[in-house]
């Protein structure tokens, strides 16, 4: 069975984080994500969608992102259910953050160093650290003009290639 979501959008309000009773870290927030269409009125409409991250990375997304924030995150889709005070029995639908990515930079006005954080991604299988990394800035790439000319760009002539040359 497949059971994987993958979202772009913006957080509606903070975060709400929590401690459960041992210690683990659980913080529950909602994104806005633009539909692709336009409704009637030429308007985009969108969905917003309850979601919930645990332990160290609910603690990183809290403390990186604010009301507001363009975020992607990947995950699963959960649905569980309890007993509200008025003993009915309510369902929640939401999606289990395991990953979540800061897609903007954190001031809109930086320069192009700190807009290298705005690429870190955040799991929570931490094999690697990102948490406190400084951003490391990146030397211009330099690429040889002939590398970006087309080799089959012969101005309409046919290309003279054997069936022995094909890979299939």
């Amino acid at each position: 069975m497949i059971n994987n979501v993958v979202l772009v959008g913006r957080l509606t309000k903070e975060l709400d984080l929590r401690y459960t009773s041992n210690g683990t870290a659980v913080a529950t927030f909602s994104i806005a994500v633009n539909r692709s269409f336009t409704n009637q009125n030429g308007k985009r409409d969108a969905d917003f969608i309850n979601c919930v991250i645990w332990r160290k990375s609910a603690e990183s997304m809290a403390n990186f992102t604010r009301k507001g924030s363009l975020v992607g995150i990947e995950g699963h889709i959960q649905t569980r259910s309890y007993d509200n005070q008025q003993g009915q029995r309510v369902y929640v639908t939401e999606v289990v953050v395991e990953t979540f990515s800061l897609l903007e930079p954190k001031n809109k006005d930086s320069n192009k160093e700190s807009s290298n954080q705005s690429s870190n991604s955040y799991s929570n299988n931490n094999d690697h650290n990102n948490y406190g990394d400084e951003p490391k800035t990146k030397q211009p790439n330099t690429i040889d003009a002939s590398y970006n000319q087309d080799p089959f760009d012969k101005s309409g002539q046919p290309i003279d290639i054997s069936d022995d040359d094909l890979p299939f």
